[in-house]
């Protein structure tokens, strides 16, 4: 997939740049090539940390013209791991990660290697923000590229539902923007499509006015509980309006100070509620969900939006071993709620977990064609999230996923979402849906040799 490039042709590109070129022998080489999920070990022939626009147009034209297979990272939180390839050329955005906010126009342009956290500590300055996802340290370029979703997203809708413009480095190396009136059907593929289309220097996004403070937190049951605690959920869930998120994670009990010890390594259901709007409000709004059943703690008050974001962070830290699956579901049955419960009690590992997020709202009421991602008709997004340290335990780890996986596919739409998708298993058009044969259209207009294929691809038409 790579044809070889001599030293000197390496070397010659390198001074051009005004970011660094690493190879293998550079002492910081091991760790530039080195991404959140531990399984991912690949090694390519040389790393380009962009500073800026240039090096990007520079790295891209370098690859097409020399054949070389080419991975983008920004800010290299994807499970599959296809922000670093073999041989080729990694493009590391990561240096790029300036956030300037307009507070009167409620805007926001974001550089490619942000995360969230730089997002929302930008942002929040002005009690702004936008759909993004639950976990700070993920990048906000991948997120967005995929579709994106989290707690503001019945509310506001996906991440790309709120994105007004980008500017993208596409195939040939032109600097073209992107918005509804310049080049609609490159942004028309950029939102949902993944990274198929070129490298996205800049995102423009529209903002809200959320926080600085919110009603969340977490409402945690035994084990025994989750039948009873999935039901009640979903029934309450089924008529809550659009500023009411919440979300229902199966897994071990990790040692936080707010549970008893005598529950830490067990079973637990974990309500995780969100209201989007008015705290008091809020408070009568779920009070259905805080007065269920006899949990064995309830964290739920006003939190900090910026420090709610960050709040699973320590579950989902760098270098452990990681493989997801994903499913879509219109509706949770009382038989998909028997399945789950049945699986959640023979997790792999203490780290391991399922969980339920749930979407819908604002999200389900535009239509399926308008952006590349189609699954407007989720009313649950669900990640069965494997997650492990030994290395001798990957095939029973991954074979327990796809079980599962499997075991839940007669109650799920058929669809999944792509960020979810840990490796090439035939799965891209899962994610892409009916929408596929359009994005092949806009692949072949703008990336006809699939230079952009380290990705969920999308090949070109022959």
């Amino acid at each position: 997939m790579t044809t070889p490039v001599d030293d000197g042709a390496i070397d010659g590109f390198g001074e051009g740049l005004h970011g660094d070129l690493l190879r293998p022998e550079d002492p910081n080489y091991d760790e530039a090539r080195s991404i959140w999920n531990g399984m991912i070990d690949r090694s390519p022939a040389a790393i380009v940390r962009a500073e800026g626009v240039s090096d990007v147009i520079a790295t891209v034209d370098f690859a097409r013209e020399n054949d070389l297979l080419l991975a983008i990272r920004g800010g290299g939180h994807n499970v599959a791991g296809n922000a670093v390839c073999d041989d080729g050329l990694l493009l590391d955005l990561s240096a790029m990660r300036s956030v300037r906010i307009d507070p009167e126009r409620k805007t926001a342009r974001v550089e490619p290697g942000a995360t969230l956290a730089d997002f929302d500590h930008e942002a929040q300055a002005f009690g702004l923000a936008t759909p993004l996802g639950i976990n700070s340290t993920t990048g906000v370029a991948g997120l967005t590229l995929g579709g994106g979703f989290g707690w503001l997203t019945r509310k506001y809708g996906m991440t790309v539902d709120n994105l007004r413009s980008v500017d993208v480095v596409t195939a040939d190396g032109e600097l073209r923007r992107a918005s509804e009136d310049e080049n609609p059907d490159l942004f028309w593929g950029i939102r949902g499509g993944g990274g198929n289309f070129g490298v996205v220097t800049s995102f423009e996004f529209d903002l809200h006015e959320v926080g600085p403070a919110v009603l969340a937190g977490m409402v945690v049951y035994r084990g025994a509980d989750a039948p009873d605690v999935l039901r009640h959920v979903r029934d309450f869930n089924a008529d809550a309006p659009d500023e009411s998120t919440v979300w229902v994670v199966l897994r071990k009990a990790p040692p936080l100070p707010f549970l008893p010890e005598d529950i830490h390594g067990k079973d637990v259901i974990v309500v995780v509620p969100f209201y989007a709007g008015d705290i008091a409000e809020g408070e009568t709004v779920l009070a259905p969900i805080r007065e269920y059943g006899d949990p064995v703690a309830d964290v739920v008050g006003p939190h900090r939006y910026a420090e709610f974001q960050q709040a699973f962070d320590p579950l989902l830290t760098d270098g452990a071993r990681n493989y997801w699956k994903s499913h879509n579901f219109s509706a949770i049955s009382d038989e998909a709620i028997d399945t789950v419960v049945g699986y959640a009690r023979d997790l792999p590992t203490a780290q391991s977990e399922i969980f339920f997020g749930q979407i819908g709202g604002a999200m389900g009421r535009v239509p399926a064609d308008a952006t590349a991602f189609p699954h407007r008709d989720a009313e649950y997004g669900m990640n069965v999230h494997t997650r492990w340290e030994d290395p001798a335990m990957d095939d029973a780890c991954i074979a327990w996923s796809r079980e599962f996986f499997d075991a839940m596919a007669p109650y799920a739409t058929g669809g999944v979402y792509v960020n979810f998708i840990s490796e090439r298993e035939g799965e891209e058009t899962l994610g892409y849906g009916e929408n596929y044969d359009r994005l092949v259209d806009v692949k072949t207009r703008y990336d006809p040799e699939n230079l952009f294929r380290m990705n969920q691809n999308v090949e070109p038409a022959a």
